[in-house]
């Protein structure tokens, strides 16, 4: 499958992408595999890379859970966590949207091209084919992306004062939905509008 090029004039650009990020929306980005996900309802998912172990175990459970109910996940899945739940996600057919901090490269992990075939999986980036290293940059600039593409967003944690908190600051500024657990960990979150959920809940 070819990777695809879509620009601001392209019909298929999603339009909260000019929404939430206005001059930010990247002029164009790169797309491989199902671009029919982008017509669904997605969730997005975050975690900051360290995490309390309570909430590792019931944002895995969260996941195990979207994927038993067919709901459309998308993230960066960067931090280790992040990485688990992809793993869990993939292992059903549910729509799965990855968007990399770097530029779509000529490598796949063999997982992410069965998906791929199967249609159940997009990989997005707005990252040109000279960012093909992650970096503190593009990772931030990757985070807003998914963010402003989702319909709702999910934070298993957020290290006070980083930037992922900042990134929460900034949802909850667009007026978009901010979901966490309900959890001592989150309670800056919870304070600044996160609503809270349990590991059955339904985006």
């Amino acid at each position: 499958m070819d990777i695809l090029a879509l620009d601001r004039a392209d019909p298929r650009y999603p339009p909260t992408l000019k929404t939430y990020l206005r001059d930010d929306a990247p002029a164009h980005f790169a797309a491989l595999g199902n671009l029919d996900i982008l017509q669904g309802r997605t969730l997005a998912l975050f975690s900051s890379v360290k995490c309390p172990g309570n909430l590792i175990l019931q944002t895995y459970d969260l996941a195990q859970s979207l994927r038993k109910r067919n709901i459309a996940v998308i993230g960066g899945f960067h931090s280790p966590m992040e990485q688990e739940c992809l793993k869990i996600l993939l292992r059903g057919k549910q729509p799965t949207i990855i968007c990399p901090a770097r530029n779509i490269g000529a490598k796949m992990a063999r997982e992410h091209a069965q998906a791929i075939e199967q249609g159940c999986l997009l990989i997005l980036s707005p990252f040109s084919s000279k960012n093909s290293r992650i970096t503190a940059e593009t990772a931030g600039m990757r985070n807003r992306f998914v963010a402003a593409l989702a319909d709702a967003v999910f934070i298993a944690y957020a290290d006070p004062g980083g930037k992922m908190e900042q990134l929460c600051r900034e949802v909850i500024a667009w007026g978009k939905p901010l979901y966490t657990f309900a959890d001592e960990a989150n309670a800056r979150l919870i304070a600044i509008g996160a609503k809270t959920v349990s590991v059955d809940w339904t985006p």
